[in-house]
């Protein structure tokens, strides 16, 4: 049916059918979920450890007043026989038969090739891989991934590699052979030593993988929120006088503060917590960390000093200590390999909380309510049926093969085994509905403040920031899209608030879907029709912008990891030494530096799923790129897509132009790669751009 009716708009042949409907797809929360079911219902994320099979991969109910988090699909599987709150694993996992992968896009579709190289590459690398801890010897051991690759046995099924992954598996002809063979990250490929500097660690918070961490420095002296009884003094080591010698008297502390000149990564109240426990993992560590920078005249910014801490353990006090840019050997090298521990923490918590939790996590619960509270005929729901396609299966797919229990991130990433609870704590301190927002997002973390007289009605604190930049037109775009459309169903603001399906609907988004927040007072209130134009331009966003903004350069920032290593296994030098330990790292640094980095099998399995993450498969749908059969018929619904359509070519058109102004030196230079993430639309293939309607990779 192409017609669109409010549901007191049903004609009333239609009505029962249109309740039955969503009765049915309701269920009744009991029984186990079979593939053929179309049932939409709520669980908590129960079913990511595997007690039964060993001790050691039991975890935590994710969900709840311990662990706060949003809620998943229910499958209604058994519970294990050793904890009676989990869930039992099976080889696949329940989607609603109208959230799975079209079987005509399997073949070309990115997920299938996720899962090639999840259950049939992997296994295959750790057979060529014998050792899991064998580091890389030199650097150069590292490139010959992109000039020689790594040979591994064939599989049983011939052919597999060739027809299912070709850009990384190349066969060896007559021989018993495969080859894993990386193609170059673009970064590696412009600039083979960017990842080493400073100034590219800098650039990459702007405008890399990961340019939603950054903020600015609010309050001084820096000092923890943490309990000083568990985990030591708060009071940071940067100093006024570290500072300032740093910034070599361009101004006073108190000056750059009034002036907006100082930025931070701030991973030490998150961390600290976690410290005592990662260490205990073999082949890990962790640190609470601080990383600050400093505005310069150009408008880029220059990193000033990094901290790194230990909280108490034992009968040993809390460790802490300052690296700085220095002007002797050993201290480059400490200040390498403290850079190193803060691109493991960034890596982590891009992967964890900004890309998992914040997009595909948080989204899920949107999907279920609106499938159990919209009917298939409301306007809303065909707004943002394009914006959930295949986010359901791909989120099952990581519960089966990345975020569980010995999954990928945890043998990969630093906090190991506690990966994903750390994504939790995330969630309960800093999730907010209202701040997943562009705007909000950019106000919160003071890189931007309301500005009237301003374009977007923003002034950026950093006025070369290349992904608010290109954000918050994309923003605008998508809002104006969603006016035209709210507006055209809504001409009477009441509709909104009698709007029974609609209210439901984000009712139980609040009171299911997230409800360890549901009594939260930063909620929006559904009552006018601005206010629903402006939830429906959050969701659309995150779906949209936010994941295409972390997701699609995965490989060509990280698939050279040297530039953003997911884990360090060794602690600083200077941290309870030994002699001989302290000895090597003189006489050999690159040593010790290679060692922190990530083990041959860890950078391997890394490098290929980011490989594939960052890919477009053929079938990809972008944000405004194709109109939906009933709009098309609505006069009114179908000029303001085209006007979207317009508009995101527009923007195309401006990247373009900015990738070209050299005064942008946060985009723009000898080396560097042109920030082109929120470029709407791309071929298929690992290309750097393209805005994809839904998260479905």
């Amino acid at each position: 049916m192409k017609q669109s009716y409010l549901p007191s708009e049903t004609p009333s042949g239609l009505k029962r059918l249109r309740e039955l409907e969503l009765q049915y797809l309701r269920g009744n929360g009991e029984g186990e979920r079979k593939t053929s079911d179309r049932i939409y219902d709520y669980d908590t994320y129960n079913d990511l450890g595997n007690p039964d099979s060993e001790d050691e991969l039991a975890r935590p109910v994710l969900g709840g007043k311990e662990h706060p988090y949003p809620r998943r699909c229910r499958t209604g599987r058994p519970r294990t026989k050793k904890d009676p709150l989990s869930e039992e694993r099976s080889s696949s996992v329940y989607v609603p038969r109208d959230e799975a992968f079209a079987e005509v896009k399997q073949l070309t579709f990115a997920a299938k090739t996720l899962k090639s190289v999840l259950h049939a590459l992997l296994p295959q690398l750790e057979m060529s891989l014998v050792n899991p801890n064998l580091g890389f010897p030199y650097f150069t051991a590292i490139d010959s991934l992109f000039n020689e690759g790594v040979t591994m046995p064939k599989p049983k099924t011939s052919g597999l590699f060739q027809s299912v992954i070709p850009r990384l598996v190349k066969a060896v002809s007559d021989s018993q052979d495969d080859l894993l063979l990386f193609e170059t990250p673009e970064i590696i490929d412009r600039d083979k030593f960017s990842w080493f500097r400073d100034e590219e660690f800098s650039r990459q918070t702007l405008a890399g993988l990961n340019p939603f961490s950054i903020e600015l420095v609010k309050e001084w002296p820096l000092k923890s929120k943490l309990d000083p009884k568990i985990y030591g003094p708060p009071e940071s080591l940067i100093t006024t006088e570290l500072v300032e010698k740093e910034i070599r008297g361009c101004m006073t502390v108190n000056e750059a503060m009034k002036r907006k000149k100082m930025f931070m990564l701030d991973y030490h109240d998150l961390l600290i917590p976690y410290v005592n426990k990662v260490r205990e993992i073999e082949g890990t560590t962790l640190y609470g960390s601080r990383t600050l920078f400093f505005l310069t005249e150009e408008g880029t910014l220059r990193l000033v000093a990094i901290e790194l801490t230990r909280p108490p353990v034992g009968d040993k006090p809390q460790w802490k200590q300052v690296f700085t840019p220095t002007w002797d050997a050993t201290g480059c090298w400490l200040w390498r390999l403290a850079k190193a521990h803060v691109c493991a923490h960034d890596a982590g918590y891009h992967q964890l909380v900004i890309h998992w939790l914040r997009t595909h996590c948080c989204t899920e619960p949107y999907i279920i309510a609106a499938n159990r509270q919209l009917s298939a005929m409301h306007p809303i729901y065909r707004l943002l049926l394009p914006h959930f396609r295949y986010t359901m299966e791909i989120n099952a797919l990581a519960r089966e093969s990345l975020i569980n229990a010995g999954g990928i991130i945890e043998t990969s990433f630093s906090p190991a085994k506690y990966s994903i609870e750390l994504s939790s704590a995330a969630y309960d301190k800093f999730w907010r509905f209202d701040t997943e927002a562009l705007p909000a997002d950019l106000i919160r973390r003071g890189m931007a403040v309301e500005d009237p007289t301003a374009e977007h009605g923003l002034k950026l604190t950093i006025e070369d920031y290349p992904f608010a930049n290109d954000g918050l037109i994309l923003w605008d775009a998508i809002k104006e899209w969603v006016r035209d459309y709210v507006n055209h169903y809504y001409p009477d603001p009441t509709l909104v608030e009698n709007d029974q399906e609609l209210q439901a609907w984000w009712t139980e988004v609040r009171t299911k879907g997230h409800a360890d927040k549901k009594d939260e007072p930063w909620w929006p209130v559904l009552n006018t029709p601005d206010n629903l134009i402006h939830v429906l331009t959050t969701i659309i966003w995150v779906t949209a912008g936010h994941h295409a903004a972390v997701n699609f350069g995965q490989y060509m920032y990280a698939g050279y990891f040297p530039n953003r290593p997911t884990i360090a296994r060794t602690n600083m030098p200077t941290e309870d030494p030994s002699e001989e330990y302290f000895i090597n790292f003189l006489k050999k640094p690159e040593s010790a530096l290679l060692m922190c980095f990530p083990s041959q099998i860890q950078a391997t399995k890394v490098m290929a799923v980011l490989d594939v993450l960052s890919n477009h498969s053929p079938d990809e749908e972008y944000l405004g790129e194709n109109m939906e059969s009933s709009w098309a018929e609505n006069p009114v619904i179908k000029a303001a897509f085209e006007r979207f359509n317009g508009n995101l070519k527009k923007l195309e058109a401006i990247i373009d132009e900015r990738n070209n102004n050299m005064n942008l030196k946060n985009r723009v230079g000898a080396g560097v790669v042109p920030y082109e993430l929120l470029k709407p639309f791309s071929k298929p293939g690992v290309t750097g751009m393209g805005v994809p309607n839904s998260i479905s990779i």
